[in-house]
């Protein structure tokens, strides 16, 4: 390994599944994609950790392919946060910095931005990103950095992301439960809208709207700035439920029935029959228009949530550039067809783009999040120096010291 090299992780650790991105940063800043896995989670509900045990062991197990892949022991990430506590609120700070003549300094914006956020950010929120929307130097408005400018009276109009302290310190505590250190918490539709928008979209108005496998969040970009997230508490799982529920079938055959055959034009005039299993006694039919009336119905929920988001947000029917979806539930064939007649906005789907390596792999809607949090930790030149690792292969008498290790840690914690 090239001891000079820098390296970036993202962790994306979801209700469903868990990913993780590796990288490395050059002179430019630029990111090549080195390692890459995903596995499935545990002890996760709704984005939101329900144990310790499951999301550390589910990350410890998946990491340890990529790790092998990027030649790097990954000892510290930038790591996804989910759930409907994830909020943003809009607030607004002012402070007197001086003389008409005084000049404006970085501490003169960590004072604005702290009089913006204390008393306006309960205390049982972590406060997880301030975005400065507008300064005001002495009354003159839609300065956007400050920084040199002249005056006596700053104010600041800023976007507030923050979620619930106890499930941000649980997310630290189980992935540090796996030996990795949580450098900072980032709403996985933030992280997503890193890996797939342009800064023409951002500038113009877009809104990302993540679906996961038990959430689906939402995020409005204006002006450059992030203006709003939200959180719906269901997702792409959700459906595959209610198809087991209804046609009396078992999870894994409702998930099996979802992405193979339903699409977004949901044709349902065609009483066809959907054959699933090998050979003809283990064969089962099941009719077309009730297993697409199932699916409609859920996905309309979803998306009916989605657009009281944007409501609230008063970016309802203003999105220039439309909608962009992403994560496991936009794999749905043809989704962004029925997405479109339920928001009335144009819908794309979302891919990361524009990246080196190893990287047509992770150019992928589900892989969005792990990308975005590697691209943003680059982008703070996050990076970290643990010792690489030398390709080796894990005994099993290794993996089980491993594990054992893990387990001991993490009934430590109780």
């Amino acid at each position: 390994m090239d001891e000079n090299k820098n390296f970036v992780t993202g962790l994306d650790v979801g209700t469903e599944n868990v990913r993780a991105v590796i990288a490395t940063v050059n002179k430019d800043g630029e990111i090549a994609i080195v390692g890459y896995n995903e596995g499935k989670s545990a002890g996760m509900r709704k984005g939101i950790p329900a144990n310790l045990a499951g999301p550390a062991e589910a990350i410890d197990k998946m990491l340890g392919d990529a790790e092998r892949m990027g030649g790097y022991d990954v000892r510290n990430a930038y790591v996804s946060i989910n759930g409907s506590t994830v909020i943003s609120t809009h607030t607004e700070g002012m402070i007197a910095v001086g003389a008409a003549d005084h000049e404006i300094v970085d501490e003169d914006l960590d004072r604005v931005e702290g009089v913006a956020v204390t008393g306006r950010i309960p205390a049982n929120r972590d406060v997880l990103d301030v975005i400065p929307l507008e300064y005001a130097l002495d009354g003159q408005g839609g300065i956007k950095n400050p920084l040199g400018m002249a005056g006596s009276r700053l104010e600041m109009r800023a976007c507030v992301i923050s979620a619930l302290s106890p499930n941000c310190e649980n997310l630290k505590r189980a992935t540090m439960t796996a030996d990795v250190k949580a450098e900072r918490l980032v709403p996985e539709v933030v992280a997503a809208a890193k890996a797939v928008l342009s800064d023409r979209q951002r500038e113009n108005g877009v809104a990302v709207v993540n679906m996961g496998a038990a959430t689906t969040s939402v995020a409005v970009y204006e002006e450059g700035d992030l203006q709003y997230v939200g959180v719906v508490p269901a997702g792409s799982n959700n459906i595959t439920n209610d198809l087991a529920i209804v046609l009396a079938i078992e999870p894994e055959l409702a998930e099996e029935i979802k992405t193979r055959f339903i699409t977004g034009d949901f044709d349902t005039e065609k009483s066809l029959a959907i054959k699933v299993g090998n050979g003809k006694n283990n064969e089962r039919a099941f009719d077309r228009k009730e297993v697409e009336e199932v699916v409609k119905a859920r996905l309309s929920e979803i998306f009916e949530e989605v657009r009281k988001k944007l409501k609230a947000a008063k970016y309802d029917q203003r999105l220039p550039e439309g909608v962009i979806l992403v994560g496991g539930g936009a794999k749905m064939r043809d989704i962004e067809l029925f997405a479109k007649k339920i928001l009335e906005a144009a819908v794309k789907i979302g891919k990361p783009s524009g990246l080196n390596g190893v990287a047509e792999a992770v150019q992928k809607p589900e892989f969005a999040t792990a990308v975005g949090l590697a691209m943003l930790a680059a982008e703070d030149a996050s990076y970290a120096a643990p010792a690489a690792k030398k390709g080796f292969k894990l005994s099993n008498k290794n993996k089980g010291e491993k594990k054992s290790g893990l387990l001991k840690r993490i009934f430590s914690k109780f």
